[in-house]
């Protein structure tokens, strides 16, 4: 039989946590990597401007020459209870082997055009209608992107209000990262990641207990094509090296700006996001057994839609400035951070791809700030040692004020019985932080 489970490690801190209550055996896990990549750009670029009253025409051309030299020698070799996985009597293998090298020579052109146009000084409307191109040497695939925005201030309206409209043809050439394969192998013929989005939005500024304020919004869908797919190992992202899946992603943001004191802006943002993909050609089976537990029969089923691997379904953040009524030369400021669950894939099992959780990201940050030198120079002493200094501040921050062991990702370990162990790679946990900034 073939046991595929993940277990998670590294739940809540308790009176036995990192001791060894029930043993199973010993094993190894090493990992070896000997890279080197080198990768040398020479640019060369030229923007313009020509205002024309009702038409404001702005253009730019760019020539990049990259020069990329790779090598990878890694493998990564695993033990359990006496024997390497995967176990061969008559050889040691290894879990991962990947030797490869490359050497590219890369001549990037792009370039945009766009004309920023006002249609009635009265109406309070603007357009904005462009293009931007693409070519380079490598695939030879040659871009085109057409982009249109609108804004609206309507004129007769008693508020400060602006409404946003923007839709276009996002294509992004690939870069060496998303060229390499699993296996190491580079794919030269990789397409551009290609996208239609549309989003749309508002900004109204406003006065509340005669303090101003700014409330920003906007939602947008994008619909993806020819996505190269990638997973997160450990903590550096491994792309498939292959336009083969389309995906989406939609969401909402919203973001508040205001001074709750006077001079001390703070702000508040809430946002929302789904985002899936769709990968071609990745199947698994069904597996029907009889009351004996043999395999009768299978069912092929199409892997279907999954999360990818930045799917954060709500993102909320705070910030928050005050300082002594009596002086404003001692501040302080407190940072909140909290971030939905994100998935993380499960090597090889299409059925679960990204289906272990990653738990929710929370940080508080607190910061306490003293001026010690303040910027009026005229009251120093030619002979002041500070003369020349406008100010100096002392700084003291703690982050992660709570101490939470945030998860970046999972470091996957199997032992004998094909079990997967999701060890937690965890983010700094409560540090101090003294500074001291000056300016002259």
């Amino acid at each position: 039989t073939n046991n595929n489970s993940i277990a998670i490690t590294g739940g809540s801190p308790k009176a036995d946590f990192g001791l060894i209550t029930n043993p199973l055996g010993s094993g190894v896990y090493q990992t070896f990597s000997r890279n080197r990549l080198n990768i040398a750009v020479l640019n060369a670029s030229h923007k313009g401007t020509l205002d024309k009253g009702k038409h404001f025409i702005q253009w730019g051309q760019s020539v990049d020459r990259q020069t990329v030299n790779d090598h990878l020698n890694e493998w990564e070799y695993q033990d359990s209870a006496g024997y390497s996985l995967p176990y061969n009597p008559d050889v040691l293998a290894f879990s991962k082997a990947v030797r490869s090298s490359a050497d590219l020579n890369v001549i990037r052109l792009s370039g945009y055009v766009q004309d920023n146009i006002i249609l009635n000084d009265s109406s309070g409307f603007s357009l904005q209608a462009g293009l931007r191109y693409n070519y380079n040497t490598l695939n030879k695939e040659f871009l085109i992107s057409p982009r249109v925005g609108a804004s609206w201030k309507p004129a007769d309206w008693n508020r400060d209000l602006i409404f946003r409209f923007a839709a276009g043809l996002y294509q992004q050439p690939p870069f060496y990262r998303e060229l390499r394969r699993y296996d190491g192998t580079v794919n030269t013929e990789l397409k551009a990641q290609k996208s239609w989005q549309v989003s749309g939005g508002l900004d109204y500024n406003f006065k509340s207990g005669n303090r101003p304020f700014r409330f920003a919004l906007e939602a947008y869908y994008k619909n993806l094509w020819d996505v190269v797919p990638y997973d997160v190992d450990n903590v550096r992202l491994r792309y498939f090296g292959e336009n083969n899946a389309k995906a989406y992603a939609t969401g909402l943001e919203m973001r508040l700006f205001g001074e709750l004191v006077k001079d001390a802006e703070s702000w508040i943002s809430l946002g929302f996001m789904r985002t899936r993909e769709n990968i071609k050609n990745d199947y698994y089976y069904d597996y029907v057994r009889d009351a004996n537990d043999l395999i009768t029969d299978s069912v092929r089923q199409e892997g279907g839609w999954f999360r990818r691997p930045n799917d954060r379904l709500i993102t909320f953040g705070m910030f928050l400035q005050d300082y002594l009524s009596t002086n404003k030369n001692f501040k302080v400021f407190l940072n909140f951070l909290y971030g939905s669950n994100l998935p993380y894939n499960i090597p090889n099992s299409v059925k679960h791809r990204n289906g272990v959780v990653i738990e929710p990201y929370i940080r508080i940050d607190i910061g306490f700030s003293a001026l010690l030198l303040d910027t009026e120079k005229a009251n120093r002493r030619s002979h002041h040692p500070f003369r020349n200094f406008e100010n100096i501040w002392a700084t003291l921050e703690v982050f992660n004020l709570i101490d939470r062991d945030n998860t970046i990702s999972y470091l996957l370990i199997k032992d004998f019985s094909n079990t997967t162990f999701a060890l937690p790679n965890r983010l700094t946990p409560r540090l101090l932080n003294l500074k001291l900034i000056a300016r002259f």
